[in-house]
């Protein structure tokens, strides 16, 4: 293959297996498309999932990571919105049909027929889809999105997925100046939820399994920080949240114990993507809280510009550290012991 085709990244050869460092051809390039040199990736739990086959068989070699950045080297005829030299990112979906009902009324990332994954899928040429955790991207304008200026490639990688993932759901909610927002786990998901909340003009509560972040959720502009398992303090909270972002489950979850915290027609948003299904949910408490239990799913390309304006304009910052990409394997175990505060992103 040609350099103008190829790439390398870190690929996931099979569950357990290490890491390796892989030559790999890109997609054909076609007049819609966009190519970048990559120079920063978030690590996601999700990329986790995906290496482990947590959700399902994987189809290894599997080059990992949507929270990608870097600078645009090609584009094709049809491509005007976007130049050669231009900063830009790319979140956990690379393509959708285009012409469902949802693709046209800007609700491409619920497209009927099927969302593409920036990984561990397929074209609709029947190429592998590639991630970040490599040299380079390439793939449709429509999921592509300029930075803003007055953010770095770093900061503005885990935007696309972190980011979006708990903006998307808090602004379709209508979160604003008046409601109380709990946030289960103050972690790369949660610390961005924590932000918006606030930024939004809401009363922001973490909701934590221990006492260990309490410094840092106040840093992130939490009014208060409750500790689940004291219970004097979760009765202090009883049925006053207007919504509940979960950004973190465990297979005890205590469904009651959180639905008590809940005001009558408030939101229990599900945004934790945990690898067996939800059992044990209250019916009871549910119905007669007039609860909405609702999931969310990254956001839409307008979505994913508005999130980036508004962090731009408001000063949302993501905390991160930064591992050089060919410590990728490092990083990676980092994120697995728990050692992310609380994003990592590898930059070349």
């Amino acid at each position: 293959m040609s350099s103008e085709n190829k790439f390398y990244g870190w690929a996931a050869t099979g569950k357990d297996e290490p890491l390796e460092w892989r030559e790999f051809e890109l997609k054909k390039f076609e007049d819609d498309d966009i190519q970048m040199d990559i120079t920063h990736c978030g690590i996601c739990g999700s990329d986790i999932h995906t290496m482990d086959s947590g959700w399902g068989p994987t189809e290894y070699p599997c080059v990992v990571g949507h929270e990608i950045t870097g600078v645009v080297t090609r584009v094709g005829k049809n491509v005007k919105d976007f130049d050669i030299g231009d900063r830009i990112g790319v979140g956990a979906q690379c393509r959708s049909c285009l012409e469902c009902d949802n693709c046209t009324s800007g609700s491409e990332n619920l497209c009927e027929q099927k969302i593409i994954g920036t990984y561990n899928d397929r074209w609709p040429s029947g190429e592998k889809t590639f991630g970040g955790y490599a040299t380079k991207w390439r793939g449709h304008q429509r999921f592509a999105f300029k930075i803003p200026e007055n953010m770095t490639n770093a900061m503005a990688s885990v935007f696309m997925c972190a980011g979006v993932t708990t903006y998307a759901p808090s602004k379709r909610l209508n979160v604003k100046h008046g409601d109380k927002v709990g946030v289960i786990g103050i972690g790369g998901l949660g610390h961005f939820a924590v932000q918006w909340a606030k930024t939004m003009g809401a009363q922001c509560i973490a909701l934590s399994s221990s006492d260990r972040k309490r410094d840092d959720a106040k840093a992130l502009g939490c009014d208060d920080y409750v500790v689940t398992a004291d219970i004097d303090a979760m009765k202090k909270h009883a049925g006053t949240f207007t919504h509940i972002i979960c950004t973190n489950f465990s297979n005890n979850f205590d469904w009651g114990l959180y639905f008590s915290l809940m005001k009558h027609n408030s939101f229990f948003i599900m945004i934790a993507l945990p690898e067996t299904p939800l059992t044990g949910i209250p019916a009871g408490l549910l119905a007669v809280r007039q609860i909405s239990l609702t999931g969310s799913v990254i956001g839409s390309p307008k979505v994913i510009e508005e999130m980036l304006q508004f962090a731009a304009d408001t000063g949302v910052e993501p905390w991160i550290s930064t591992y050089p990409m060919k410590k990728c394997p490092e990083a990676v175990q980092a994120m697995r012991d728990g050692k992310a505060r609380y994003r990592i992103v590898l930059e070349q």
